[in-house]
Parts: C-alpha cells; sequence; structure tokens
C-alpha cells in the first residue's frame, strides 16, 4: 500500500514540477479533446494559454521588480522595522509543496472536484491545477497546529470546497463586469475576500451619502480623457511611488515608464489568455448540451491571474501599494512589513469588481479594508507558519539555520486560512464544524445552479 501511495505521490509531483506555464497547455489542450474540441482547436487554444501565462508572468515579474526596490527604499528612508517581512507567494507555495500535505494536493483537488461535479455541487472544472498549493499551505498550517495529518489534509480538502462554491457564485458578475464569461475562479487567494466584501458592500449600501457615490470605471475614463487611460494612470502613480521612495528623477521617470507598460501589457496579455480559452469553454458547453439534457452552464476554473487586467485591479491596487507601507506602520499590533508580495495586491480585487458591480470607489473602499484585515492575520500566523516551514524544509528554514521571522501576503496574511485554522484549534471538533459549513455551502450551492439553470 505505502508503496502505491510513493508511486502516486511521485506522478503528481512531477505533474507539478514544471509549473503552470507547461502544465496548463497540457491540461487545456487534453481537456478540449475529451470535450470535443477539434485537435487543431484543442492545441491551438493550450499554446495560445501557455503563451498568455508567460506573458502575464513576464509583465506581473517587471512589476514585481519595479515595486520591490522602490518599497525596499521606502523601508530605509523612513526607517521602517517590522518583527516579520513578507516573503512573497513564491516561497510560500514552495512550503506548501514541499510538506506532507502538499505531496497529496493534486491528487485529493482532482477527486474532490470530481465529487463536487458528480453531486451536482459544482459548476466548475477547476484546471488550475498548480494553484492547489493554496489549500495544501492551509492543510499543512492545520497540520502543525494540531500535530495531526488527517486533518490537515481533511481542512485542505474543505479549504478548496469552500473555494469551490465562491467560484460558482462570483462565476455570473465575472462574466458580466469582469468581461471573462465562461469562467470562473476557484482561487484560494483572490476568492477569500469575497465573504469580506460581500458584507462589506451592505454596509456601504446603508451609509446615506456613501450609497449614492458611483465611481464606474468606463465613466472616471471617458471624464479625465487622456488622463484617465491606463498608461497615463500608471505613469502617474509611477512617479509618486518613486517620489515617496526618495528616488532620483531618472529614477522616478524609470518607475513611472514601468508601471503604465505594466497597466497597459497587462490586460493585453489577459485578453491572450481568454483568445486560448474560448474554444475550450465552447466545446464544454456543447458537451454538457449533447451529454446531459439540462446540464446547463459549466464554468472553466481558472488562476485569478486572467482577471487582474481589468483597469480597476490595477488602478486600485497602484493606489494600495503606498497605503499598505503606511497601514503596517501605524496599525498598532501589525508585525508584518509588506515587501515582495505587494506585486499580487491587484489578485485581491478580481473578485471584488464581480461584488460591487464594478464600481471603482466601492472597490477601492474595500481594498483598503481587506490590507488592514490582512495585516492582523498574517500577524496572528507568524509563529504559526515559521513551524510549518521548518517543517516542510528543514535545510532552508530550521530555526538554527533561518534567522529572524518572516510571512507572506499570499497565503501567510489569508483571512479564509486565518478562519480555518482558528476553527482546527478545536481538532476533531473543529474539523466537524468545519464539515458541517462546507456541506451546507455545498448544498446551497447546488439549489442556487438548479435556479440558474431553471432561469436559464
Amino acid at each position: 500500500m505505502q508503496g502505491l501511495l510513493d508511486v502516486i505521490i511521485k506522478v503528481f509531483n512531477g505533474i507539478q514540477a514544471p509549473g503552470a506555464t507547461v502544465m496548463m497547455p497540457v491540461i487545456i489542450f487534453i481537456i478540449g479533446i475529451i470535450l470535443g474540441a477539434p485537435v487543431g482547436k484543442a492545441l491551438r487554444a493550450g499554446l495560445i494559454v501557455g503563451v498568455g501565462f508567460v506573458g502575464l508572468n513576464l509583465v506581473t515579474g517587471l512589476l514585481g521588480s519595479a515595486l520591490g526596490p522602490a518599497v525596499q527604499a521606502m523601508v530605509t528612508k523612513y526607517e521602517l522595522s517590522m518583527d516579520a517581512v513578507d516573503i512573497g507567494w513564491v516561497p510560500a507555495a514552495a512550503i506548501a509543496f514541499a510538506s506532507q500535505i502538499g505531496a497529496l494536493i493534486i491528487p485529493v483537488g482532482i477527486l474532490v472536484n470530481a465529487i463536487l461535479l458528480l453531486t451536482g455541487t459544482t459548476a466548475t472544472v477547476n484546471v488550475d491545477i498548480w494553484n492547489y498549493w493554496h489549500f495544501a499551505f492551509t492543510g499543512a498550517m492545520v497540520q502543525s497546529l494540531t500535530g495531526n495529518y488527517l486533518i490537515g489534509l481533511i481542512a485542505a480538502a474543505l479549504n478548496m470546497v469552500i473555494v469551490m462554491v465562491i467560484a460558482d457564485r462570483t462565476a455570473e458578475g465575472l462574466g458580466k463586469y469582469n468581461e471573462l464569461p465562461g469562467i470562473s475562479i476557484p482561487h484560494g487567494f483572490t476568492a477569500a475576500f469575497v465573504p469580506i466584501a460581500a458584507v462589506v458592500n451592505v454596509i456601504l449600501d446603508r451609509i446615506p451619502g456613501i450609497n449614492r457615490v458611483k465611481a464606474d470605471m468606463d465613466v472616471i475614463q471617458k471624464r479625465l480623457g487622456v488622463f484617465g487611460e491606463p498608461v497615463l494612470i500608471g505613469v502617474v502613480f509611477g512617479v509618486i511611488i518613486g517620489f515617496l521612495a526618495g528616488y532620483a528623477p531618472v529614477q522616478v521617470f524609470q518607475m513611472a515608464i514601468q508601471m503604465g507598460a505594466a497597466l497597459v501589457l497587462i490586460p493585453k496579455m489577459a485578453a491572450l489568455l481568454m483568445e486560448g480559452l474560448i474554444p475550450v469553454s465552447d466545446a464544454a458547453q456543447g458537451f454538457i448540451e449533447k451529454h446531459f439534457k439540462g446540464g446547463g452552464k459549466i464554468y472553466i476554473g481558472l488562476d485569478s491571474a486572467i482577471g487582474i487586467g481589468h483597469p480597476i485591479c490595477l488602478t486600485c491596487a497602484l493606489i494600495l501599494v503606498p497605503v499598505s507601507i503606511f497601514l503596517a506602520v501605524v496599525l498598532p499590533g501589525n508585525r508584518m512589513l509588506p515587501f515582495a508580495d505587494l506585486a499580487v495586491i491587484p489578485y485581491i480585487f478580481v473578485l471584488i469588481i464581480p461584488i460591487t458591480k464594478g464600481d471603482f470607489f466601492r472597490s477601492l473602499i474595500i481594498g483598503a479594508i481587506v490590507m488592514i484585515v490582512m495585516f492582523y492575520c498574517g500577524s496572528s500566523l507568524v509563529d504559526l507558519l515559521m513551524r510549518t516551514a521548518a517543517t516542510a524544509d528543514p535545510k532552508t528554514y530550521a530555526p538554527d539555520i533561518y534567522v529572524g521571522n518572516f510571512s507572506s501576503i499570499c497565503d501567510g496574511s489569508n483571512p479564509l486560512t486565518w478562519a480555518i485554522i482558528n476553527i482546527q484549534k478545536l481538532k476533531w471538533v473543529g474539523t466537524l464544524i468545519l464539515l458541517a459549513i462546507s456541506i451546507l455551502l455545498a448544498v446551497w450551492n447546488r439549489t442556487q445552479i438548479r435556479k440558474d439553470r431553471a432561469a436559464a
């Protein structure tokens, strides 16, 4: 039995090892063929998706490489010091996959998705296998907390169930307001902010004056004319960030151009991704209509990177870079200094946009509140994250090797991960509570899916 388990682990480790840019084209091609798309169309779809991911990675890398030194300059200039530095999502993902939970998260995730599809409790085919690491991260943290591998694995699986429900419930708005039809975002980081956004949005509806403020991004751009163009918005905020960093005039100009380039190029790369996905999405709908009478709409679950090209995501993110640093300094009890993951702030807004119906003002307010929540979640999880990292990768993070503390915006400050960990402090009782919550959400989602299909 152990031998078979080792073989399974090796196979799925081999699948995730090349990363999303290699595996997503293969996965898209295979799914396209299974759904009945012509070989040529399926092959082109996979390759275009791969090119789109490479392009997105290059541009977001540009964003990160520009923001990182600027933030470091601000830290030095204003003599900022916190207990834990944000090391970014890449080490967080490596820790997740290096853990015992990470070794099995891909087959477990595929099994969970299959069960949900067969029971009609999801309408999403989650092909974003690489980002199953978010669920592994939660599971590894829970295992470190409880000392129980099985509890950690169940927590990872139930985390995915909750995220899949959120993906389904935001998919219609994603198509309408983010212009991503046929797509859902079962992303463990991005989906975590939907409950907060929904609550804050309801509160804003009840505040006199505030509830009448409407700031659609298209309207803002039209009123500002050429100054509302993404390239100029990026340039302006690039100048502000460069100035706050104390850069020389030439460096400020370089920062401005890089930010302008990011705001222009990221939407183009996201559009390229969509170009590749449309044939697969169409094939999925054709397959459902042919083989499952009344089967309804099926969504392709993807990385939230596909949605960060929306102008609200990018504009709000640039505003929040200096705001986040300010909040890190003034919030009492905060331990975390935002640094490496500032480039992932656009991912926060992808599923906030459907909640606010594309309103810039509300999205920005919610984003600022989310950052405050994340600082406190991240601060409370620093010690647990250090223990988890030391267990998963002792050669790198053992206490006698790694000096100092660290955290990450993604996923060390994830509010959904924080909530699951705190529930799991009750160990098996917490697991039962989490299971009950997940089952209730799944059943409710099934009811909503049936209503959506009846109304179609």
